[in-house]
């Protein structure tokens, strides 16, 4: 894909992403194993690959920032080969000195912690993965295999601020508690859409590891 058809397709799925389209973008693969309340459920997600970056900055949006643009620069050319990479959802953040932070260039994208060190994670499609990931070349951007992993995932529209976040989070984990699944870990915040969509379309989750 050349250049410019690249950044014109990018371009058109962000028009569509203003009402909260997200049909061009790939997903991560996951079966429902059972639902635990409105809007609430188990999923079982398959093996993916990501690349990922752990970014210190002045305060908590500027280190984000700073991390999404070098992962940004390696799906659009920084990497051997030069290749142009497509955009999956979901973004996964965390932060770094309480629960490390991801940031997909997939939907959805994850958040958590407080503090000014993420870790961003984009996960790459399964074409890229399966043909073997372009290594970086910046040497701060690094691939993951990211294994097998059961979530309880509660979803939510709005404005994914930190204070939503938190109110759903402990939803999710209040749950739990009526459950045979146990929580592990932090919950972390899994965004599906860029910040122009319309809140009302937005999709956002509060999600958690968890086992039986």
């Amino acid at each position: 894909m050349s250049g410019f058809l690249y950044y014109l397709m990018t371009f058109a799925e962000a028009v569509t992403s203003v009402f909260g389209y997200r049909g061009a973008y790939e997903q991560p693969r996951y079966v429902v194993v059972q639902p635990i309340g409105p809007d609430a459920e188990i999923r079982l997600y398959e093996p993916r690959t990501s690349v990922e970056v752990s970014v210190t900055g002045a305060d908590r949006d500027a280190a984000a920032s700073d991390a999404f643009r070098l992962l940004f620069r390696y799906i659009t050319g920084a990497n051997q080969g030069s290749q142009m990479i497509a955009m999956t959802t979901p973004v996964r953040t965390n932060q770094v000195p309480t629960d490390p932070a991801l940031i997909a260039m997939t939907s959805p994208v994850q958040t958590s912690g407080e503090g000014n060190a993420v870790t961003m994670r984009f996960y790459l499609p399964q074409d890229v993965a399966a043909r073997g990931a372009p290594a970086p070349t910046d040497p701060r951007v690094h691939i993951v295999d990211v294994p097998q992993s059961t979530l309880a995932v509660l979803r939510y529209s709005g404005v994914a601020s930190t204070e939503s976040h938190n109110r759903y989070a402990q939803q999710l984990l209040d749950l739990l508690k009526s459950t045979d699944w146990t929580p592990h870990g932090a919950v972390f915040r899994l965004n599906y859409d860029p910040p122009f969509t319309i809140p009302l379309f937005r999709r956002n989750e509060a999600a958690v590891a968890v086992t039986r």
